[in-house]
Formats: C-alpha cells, structure tokens, sequence
C-alpha cells in the first residue's frame, strides 16, 4: 500500500495551526510522577509501530521495518528501520529502544509502567534489532503494547547531566514529525514541522501532518478560552460542553460560515466519567454506602435541563465497545461468572444492571426509600435531619473535588438530593496542578474524573482496578479497589488467549466493577463535537476511530489549510 486510505497524500503543505487547550504544565518529561505534563508531546516523538484511524489492535511499521514473534507470542523482536533518525541525525539503534523500557520499568509512572509488566528481559541483538521476552504465552496483548511504545535517545539525556527522573522544560530531543521550538510553561507551546523527517514518505505519514507550525495556547479558565475561540484566537476545538455546544455558537461568525460546527459519529471509547469515591475513607468502604448515593443522581433531570438531551447514561467501565456487559450474562461469559458464584452478588446472573432513574431535580420517592434503607442497613440515621453513625453520632459528610468551574452545575443537584437525606457535602474547584496533585496522592473524597479506555483491555487493568495497586501513589487505582474476584477476572483478560476470551472475561469484570457501586457514573457520546474556523481541507474518506482513539495531540493529523479557504477568512475579518 503506498497509503492509508483515509489520508490525502497530495495533501499541501503550510500554514500554522492554533489549538486552544485548558489546564497547564511545567514539565515536557511524561515519565515520572512528577510535575504537570503537557498532553501533546506525542508530535515530537516515533513509536516503533502506529495504530491506524480505521483499524483497531493493527499495528503498521513507523521505526520497525519488520517484526518477528513466534507461535506461542512468548518473545517479539523488532527489526529497526536503518534510515530512522533523531532530530539531531543521530540514528535510532536498538540500544535506545532497550534503553527506554528499561527507563519506563525503574521510573515511569505507575500507569505507565502497567503496559509493559509482562515484559521480563530486552535483548539487543543487533545495532538495529532488539528481542523482548513476555511471561505471558498465547497472548498478543504485551506484544502490541511494545509495537506502540515511544522511543526515546539515550545519547540525549544521559549527556550534559541531564535527568530522566525530574521535570524539565527543556525542548526534548525527538523522532518525530514537529520539533518543539518556543516554550512558556503554562502558556503557550509552539512546534514547527520536520522539513528533513525521515519518515515523511512511508506509507504510514504519507498525507499527515500538514501544516508548518503547530501551536498550543493554554488558559486556566474554560470560559475565557470558549471566548477566545469566537475571536479567532484559535482555529480549532474539539468541544465536550453540552451547554457550550447546544448554545454558545450563536455568534456571527458560525452565522456567517466563517466557523464551521460539525458533528462526526464516532465510534467513542471513552472509559468511565463519574464521581469516583475513595474507598479508602469511610463512608465509601461500605458498599451500601456506595450504592445509596447512586440513588440520590438525577441524571435523566440533568441531561435534560443542562446538557440538553444530548448525552446517554454510563453504565460500564467499557462503555461503546463489545467489552461492555448488557442483559444477562451467557455463552462464555456466564461460564466465566459461575466460577465466581457465592462470591459475586447473585444479581449478577438473575437482573441486568442498571442505575436508578430520577427525571426531576428531587429523587423521586422510590429511590429515596431505596437509599435511606441502604443507609440504615450500613449504620447511618437521620436525626434532627442529620444523618448521623448509629454508633458514633457523628454525620456524614465528604467533599466533592471538580477541576474547573463547568462541571459545577451537573454537581449541584446531587448535592442538593444529598442534603435531603441529611448529608452534609461540598463542592471544592481547584486549579489543574492542585487537581493532579490531591488526586495522585489519594487526598479526596469523592473526585469528578474520567478513565481513557484503551481496546482491548489488558495489563493496565492491574494498575486502574488491581488490589496491588490501590496503596501505590500515583496508580490509577483512585478508588483504591481491593477484591481478590476483580484481581483474578483482570488475570483472566490479560491472559486470554483470544479476542472471544478477552472479550468474555472483560464483560464479566465489568458486571462485577458495576456491582461495586465504586463510582455515580456520568454520561457518553458517540458524536464528536468539532468547531473550527473556515480554513481547513480534509479528506473525504472520515475513519471512524478518528476522534475516538487516545489521542495526545487534540487535532486531525490528516487536515491541512486550504489556501483558497485561508484568503477568503483573512479577506472576511
């Protein structure tokens, strides 16, 4: 193939790209569990192989030319591309590829490191070959997470001091198809496109990354960046703000055409969004407390009168996706589930899962019930409209943690239906360092946040829900789940010898994770809500993983400007 059907390999070169972003940084070392990285670094640096837009757990050759595994997948040896090239001109070796997994192991963070713990030795057999043995046999899964790692230069950060263990703000040395070139931390980063790139005709890159320079501005504040966009201050956003969405673009430009609003469907793994509870602190260690505020959420009044009808309600971890548990269990899953009979809920095999509905602002009576008898069976009362612990006296209370001012709206009626039940709760905004920090050291309550889900399912599982990792600072085991029934299905999904398996044992991780009642879910979508100023091309084939895959660079790589277009908007402001 000379090209991937979904990209334009006539596409023009040119032009600057602008990109609005919320949060900040102070740090361009994703590595270790330190400071606030930046979330787009992926332009700087190659993988050994890429992940296409139209194909999922496919892997095409970016730094390997070729790869090697045999029949029972317990080693994979990659064959580097003799033309692959650092920035610098240095040439990528194996050595370094040995030398970033040997980093990622002794230093990443604790999710990171999850993808490649299945990895037990990296051999260098060659200035450009290199062989991972896996302690995994039968299973594709460690294989692929090493096709898709980023590779790094030793020979740039072992020279001049430097250390891969601290955050920095020096450019980094890359691979790929931007340099960086301008950075203020927590303001503005700019790349400029690799004139020499090396990879700039492989089937893989022919027809991406078009424009010259890229862009980056950050605000703190998601208000102040909508306004920017009206403006012109940048060119495109990919929207995730139902209100924004459904009434913010009622400005000239959108009338006009100058600002195009588009929806694309998309196939949308977007991982569980949600109050998350700590059980590590009481109450949330009582799974009755749990499954009681699951009641008090009125998400069908929320969706309706905030977000506009235009959301659907989670109801699992994989939502979207065939790894999502609907109806009852059968076939192979319900195989899987008898295994686990008399220590899962029996529910789990006589009555689909599904969250309580309340279509007005208050609970509705039944669901009150619901949650004040689960409150009593767990020790709670309510006293002089207080509720309080039948033994100690003291009242509930906890605090809810939001990252930004937007989602505060959506919070307010759940803390609302709480204080009706006598519930003392709060809502604590603070700004994305703090966020990150109180989140990663385990310092909250209950925290508004969302998993990325990566398909298929596998080892990170052991980070995000595993008993190991929920005292690890820095895992993604917020909820700090402990169940000996999670850790074996998560083993279960990681070695599954097949998709058919895999895909069996993950529905029956998520009945279980659901009947844990660990988080109040939010809400999906499977449109992909983009706004951008009227000076783009792209191809007409859309893929349809496109805005659906984990994508660290927030822009479609297969876009370029139209320069008819861009004189017509320049012309018009």
């Amino acid at each position: 193939y000379t090209h991937f059907d979904y990209a334009d390999p006539d596409a023009p070169k040119g032009g600057t790209l602008t990109i609005g972003t919320a949060g900040s940084f102070d740090s361009l070392n994703s590595l270790p569990l330190v400071g606030e990285s930046v979330r787009n670094i992926g332009l700087v640096y190659d993988t050994l192989m890429v992940e296409p837009q139209d194909e999922l757990s496919v892997y095409y050759g970016l730094i390997a030319e070729s790869v090697e595994y045999p029949e029972d997948r317990s080693w994979i040896a990659f064959n580097l591309r003799p033309e692959a090239r650092f920035h610098d001109g240095t040439p990528i070796t194996a050595e370094d590829v040995g030398w970033t997994l040997e980093m990622i192991q002794q230093h990443g963070r604790p999710f990171l490191k999850s993808f490649y713990e299945n990895v037990t030795s990296a051999t260098v057999e060659g200035p450009h070959r290199i062989r991972f043995d896996v302690s995994t046999r039968d299973i594709m899964q460690p294989l692929v997470r090493l096709a898709a790692m980023t590779i790094w230069p030793k020979h740039w950060w072992t020279a001049n001091g430097r250390d891969i263990t601290r955050s920095t703000v020096e450019p980094p040395l890359g691979s790929g198809p931007y340099r960086m070139v301008s950075v203020e931390p927590g303001r503005d980063l700019a790349y400029e496109r690799v004139e020499d790139y090396w990879a700039a005709d492989l089937p893989v890159r022919r027809g991406f990354f078009n424009f010259d320079r890229i862009v980056y501005d950050y605000y703190r504040d998601r208000t102040v960046q909508f306004e920017a966009f009206t403006g012109g201050g940048y060119d495109f956003r990919r929207d995730f703000t139902s209100r924004n969405w459904a009434t913010g673009y009622e400005f000239d430009a959108v009338a006009e055409g100058r600002v195009r609003k588009e929806e694309f469907p998309t196939v949308n793994f977007s991982g569980m969004q949600g109050f998350f509870t700590n059980t590590r602190r009481p109450p949330f260690d009582d799974i009755r407390v749990r499954e009681a505020l699951q009641h008090l959420y009125p998400f069908e009044w929320v969706n309706q009168n905030i977000m506009y009808g235009l959301y659907k309600r989670t109801e699992s971890w994989f939502p979207n996706s065939p790894y999502s548990a609907t109806g009852l269990p059968e076939g192979q899953e319900l195989e899987i589930l008898e295994g686990f009979r008399g220590r899962i809920p029996d529910e789990v095999f006589t009555e689909p899962f599904h969250l309580p509905t309340n279509s007005e602002p208050n609970i509705n009576r039944s669901n009150l019930r619901a949650a004040l008898r689960l409150l009593r069976e767990a020790g709670w009362e309510v006293v002089d409209e207080r509720l309080v612990n039948q033994t100690t006296g003291e009242p509930m209370s906890f605090e809810v943690l939001l990252r930004s001012p937007s989602l505060e709206p959506h919070t307010q009626p759940l803390i609302r239906n709480l204080e009706r039940v006598g519930i003392e709760a709060s809502i604590r905004i603070v700004d994305s360092a703090q966020y990150q920090k109180r989140y990663q050291d385990r310092d909250f309550d209950m925290i508004s946040f969302a998993f990325t889900f990566f398909p298929p399912p596998g080892s990170e599982m052991r980070s995000r829900f595993g008993s190991a990792a929920a005292d690890v600072d820095g895992s993604a085991n917020l909820i700090g789940i402990r169940d000996p029934v999670v850790d074996e299905l998560i083993e279960m999904v990681v070695n599954a010898p097949d998709l058919e398996t895999k895909q069996a044992a993950a529905r029956a991780l998520d009945r279980v994770m659901m009947r844990g009642h660990y988080v109040i879910p939010h809400w999906n979508n499977d449109r992909a809500w983009v706004a951008y100023w009227d000076r783009f091309g792209f191809p007409e084939n859309h893929p349809p993983y496109d805005f659906s895959m984990p994508n660290s660079i927030a822009f479609q790589p297969t876009w370029w400007i139209d320069p008819e277009k861009d004189a017509l908007l320049a012309e018009a402001r």
